[in-house]
């Protein structure tokens, strides 16, 4: 039987519901979906980015940490601190505690401020200062460096000598950053300092000036090269082998490197300064939990290899100078001279936070191309010598004077 025009009609219309019902549903179905998807990736974010990043060679961690106590006492406080509370600094302190609980003393929390005071150090832009070189030393703020023609030296203060006290506030319990915030200031103001320096005790007040250091300082005496390093920053490996193509250039015929004092920087500054002397090799191994993770090499363009070098350290010679003194000394690239360095021999990582925020974390412990552990046991000078404090005050120098003599000079 011929169906009419209407019942057509009506069949195409019905079709057409149909086909819009079942278009509908379905683009019901992908929202709902997606939107599912959604909360699951919201809510396992960290297990997600857990199972992707190391793919991409990313260090994760997914668990999370019970902080209810922590807003417990937040409350706590909130409710019955008699005084002002600054809900950042409260959030920093947290994050400092929380860091402060591993017991490392090269695992450290970084606010905003002090992560660009720390990135000025490795780049010398230390600004407002008194040039001096701080480090932790058997846990005492201690000055391990001062800078020629700077506040500090003219002021008297000593690589050695130990600040018990900033603008009469304690360092006891101190970090580095936090000394270092305390001694810089605006150029022209002046910070007081109590130095403990063996068993006297003095104060000083600095006046603060601006401080630019170059990582990298040569002399050329005859047939002489020195090369002094005071750390390893993003601009030493290019002054250094600047320096080594001037010695080529002026035919020198030994060299003396001096690291004393030189607290470390990047692996990378020291891989370019051990490369002028060592070519394709392996200078330091780092291993976690004892497994070596990774190798160190390097470069392939050693200009002073074979030339008789003496390395000069001393114990605030640490890190990255402790991975050049060990590499040269092991493959008996250089002899080292003075006393036995600080040994820091641990790799951190900086893991920038949000707000500008960072942490700087161990990650690894370094060991010298013999296997030696740099944190342990430190690097032992082939020859021994003291500089006293006397030495000093009379402006002589028994360990130059020794390297000197290693070299026939």
């Amino acid at each position: 039987m011929t169906k009419k025009p209407h019942e057509r009609v009506a069949r195409k219309t019905r079709a057409a519901k149909e086909k819009k019902t079942l278009s509908t549903n379905i683009v019901i179905l992908i929202v709902a979906i997606t939107a599912v998807i959604g909360v699951l990736v919201g809510s396992q974010a960290d297990r997600i980015y857990g199972f992707v990043a190391p793919a991409f060679g990313v260090k994760t961690y997914s668990g999370t940490l019970d902080l209810s106590s922590l807003q417990e006492t937040y409350k706590a406080l909130r409710a019955n601190f008699d005084g002002n509370l600054d809900d950042k600094t409260l959030i920093d302190g947290a994050n400092k505690g929380l860091v402060d609980a591993a017991a490392d003393d090269y695992t450290v929390f970084m606010n905003a401020a002090d992560a660009k005071s720390f990135d000025d150090d490795l780049t010398g832009n230390i600004g407002g200062g008194i040039g001096a070189e701080i480090s932790l030393r058997n846990g005492n703020v201690t000055i391990i460096r001062v800078l020629k023609s700077n506040p500090a030296e003219k002021a008297g203060l000593m690589a050695g000598d130990t600040v018990i006290s900033i603008n009469d506030q304690s360092t006891a319990g101190w970090t580095v950053e936090q000394a270092v915030k305390q001694i810089r200031g605006d150029v022209g103001t002046t910070v007081k300092l109590k130095i403990q320096r063996a068993t006297e005790t003095k104060e000083y007040t600095v006046t603060r000036a601006t401080v630019t250091n170059p990582s990298v300082e040569s002399t050329v005496s005859g047939s002489l090269g020195t090369l002094t390093i005071s750390r390893f920053d993003s601009e030493t490996g290019g002054l250094a082998r600047a320096a080594a193509r001037e010695f080529k250039d002026k035919g020198v015929k030994s060299i003396i490197l001096d690291l004393r004092g030189n607290g470390g920087g990047y692996v990378t500054a020291a891989q370019d300064v051990a490369g002028l002397w060592l070519n394709d090799k392996v200078i330091v191994s780092e291993r976690t939990g004892g497994k070596v993770v990774d190798e160190v090499r390097s470069g392939k363009n050693a200009l002073l290899e074979g030339i008789p070098t003496v390395v000069l350290v001393n114990s605030g010679s640490a890190s990255a100078s402790e991975i050049v003194a060990g590499a040269l000394q092991d493959y008996g690239a250089a002899k080292l001279v003075g006393e036995k360095t600080f040994g820091k021999g641990s790799v951190q990582k900086i893991v920038p936070l949000s707000n500008g925020s960072q942490v700087k974390i161990t990650v690894a412990r370094w060991y010298t191309p013999q296997g030696k552990n740099i944190t342990k046991e430190g690097i032992v000078p082939d020859i021994a010598a003291l500089l006293s404090l006397a030495d000093v005050n009379a402006g002589i120098d028994p360990q130059r004077d020794a390297a000197l003599k290693q070299l026939g000079l």
